[in-house]
């Protein structure tokens, strides 16, 4: 793990001089948008698998990156970014070098962005809970500013835990319904995010060719046999795919601004 505190004063953060590299720097800004293989990885650098093995190795050993076997494929692994971690340590690599120079971390402000409201679509198998909570999570987050919606390659009934966690948070999915993803394959979305590594491999293409983004995420109903047993799964989960919503949604905010001002 990456300590700031531990660098000397003649040194620069290891954060720092991990992320100087171009290639590992290319790494990070490719996590950032989506989770993804070491093969993709491979193709979008157009580097030898072994150099960008390399890099990712070093990235893990920072804390800055982690790993997790696919479901669809238990041979492949999909590597995510902490963005959380990043805005820690780059907050910390200011402060080392001045205290004056601590960053803070600006929450979204959904009220910021102008023109129209941005659809995302979030899609998992089931339409049970992932997906559901990632749909609640963003509507919620941004005010009712994003348009989301979720669906499943293989719906079925919303999952009680996930009615549970998204209760503790303020948010009330008891009465969501579960719906296949061909409900909208004639919807225009600006972006659609799989969350699960099986429903990944079935994607259809949507009208406008939307912008596409993975977050390889475990089903938690997979983990106990009884609901209670699984509960903390669930939580876990819904941690996840709330930090995600919130840097997702400073994208959206930013990137929708952008086009705007054009």
């Amino acid at each position: 793990m990456v300590d700031v505190t531990s660098a000397s004063a003649e040194a620069p953060p290891q954060f720092l001089r991990l992320l100087a590299d171009p290639q590992r720097w290319r790494l990070v800004r490719e996590l950032a948008r989506s989770d993804r293989r070491v093969s993709e990885l491979t193709r979008l650098l157009g580097e030898p698998q072994n150099l960008v093995s390399y890099h990712l190795r070093e990235l893990r050993d920072g804390g800055l990156v982690s790993s997790r076997r696919s479901s669809y494929d238990g041979r492949d692994s999909y590597y995510q970014v902490d963005l959380d971690r990043c805005a820690e340590l780059l907050c910390a690599a200011g402060a080392a070098l001045q205290p004056g120079l601590r960053l803070v971390a600006a929450p979204p402000d959904p009220g910021a962005r102008t023109g129209r409201a941005p659809r995302v679509l979030f899609l998992c198998t089931g339409n049970s809970a992932r997906s559901q909570m990632a749909e609640a999570l963003l509507v919620h987050r941004s005010g009712g500013r994003v348009e989301a919606r979720s669906a499943g390659s293989r719906p079925k009934q919303l999952h009680p835990n996930a009615v549970r966690v998204m209760a503790d948070r303020g948010i009330d999915i008891s009465g969501h319904a579960t719906k296949h993803l061909d409900r909208f394959r004639r919807t225009r979305f600006d972006l659609v995010v799989t969350l699960c590594d099986r429903v990944r491999e079935v994607c259809p293409e949507f009208p406008g060719q939307p912008v596409t983004a993975h977050w390889s995420i475990a089903d938690p109903a997979l983990e106990g046999d009884t609901d209670e047993e699984s509960l903390p799964a669930f939580e876990r989960t819904a941690r996840d795919i709330e930090s995600r919503v919130r840097h997702l949604l400073i994208r959206l905010m930013h990137e929708g601004d952008q086009s705007h001002g054009r």
